[in-house]
């Protein structure tokens, strides 16, 4: 069990629209963060944008129609942006300095869009998680065990770019990094590896 629970976890959706892949992304990161005792809200969602199915009934993700700046804005020195381009790595300590962990729903792009821009230019501190390109869920995970279990990002035990097998003639490299499990398996969202292999032939940014 985390040691410090109670932080708030963010993505602020960045997209016009909320794809099969990150509603999956969007279901794991929820139900992960309610069992450590924190919260997981996804901001600025239009109005108009229809949940897609997976995440109809997901007791434990807060949908706000509002944006980061709107719903915390008399706690901006509590929020820290996780930012591919931050000259300081994220640590155990930020689990005292911050409270609120902001994400840009499009961190998995391949290849990355700096689309973070949009919520660096509100002014948050910024934190990196290392060198290589994650999924959301990946992201919001790595965020959560560094500040609330206290490990150090270069002790987390991660695999970089595996490989899912399609069929027996067919693999399809994952362009990102991945925490591990108890078993040194790569931690995918439940569904994931059969939407890749189910739209494999349209390949990755197809599903991005």
């Amino acid at each position: 069990m985390s040691n410090m629970a109670g932080k708030t976890f963010i993505v602020e959706h960045l997209d016009p629209e909320l794809g099969e892949w990150s509603a999956l992304e969007y279901k794991c990161i929820a139900r992960e963060t309610a069992a450590t005792g924190s919260s997981f809200y996804l901001t600025s969602v239009p109005h108009e944008l229809q949940l897609p199915e997976p995440l109809k009934n997901v007791s434990e993700l807060n949908v706000e129609h509002r944006g980061i700046e709107e719903i915390y804005a008399d706690k901006k020195d509590r929020v820290c942006l996780l930012d591919p381009s931050a000259k300081e790595e994220l640590s155990p300590k930020d689990g005292d300095n911050f409270d609120i962990f902001l994400f840009g729903g499009i961190l998995g792009d391949d290849p990355p869009r700096d689309r973070t821009s949009e919520l660096r230019k509100k002014g948050y501190q910024g934190r990196r998680l290392g060198p290589v390109q994650m999924t959301t869920d990946t992201a919001v995970r790595t965020t959560r065990i560094v500040v609330q279990d206290r490990i150090e990002l270069e002790n987390i035990k991660y695999v970089d770019h595996p490989t899912i097998k399609v069929d027996e003639h067919e693999s399809i490299e994952m362009p990102f990094r991945y925490v591990l499990d108890k078993d040194g398996k790569p931690i995918f969202p439940e569904g994931m590896v059969d939407l890749i292999k189910k739209d494999s032939e349209h390949g990755i940014d197809d599903l991005l």
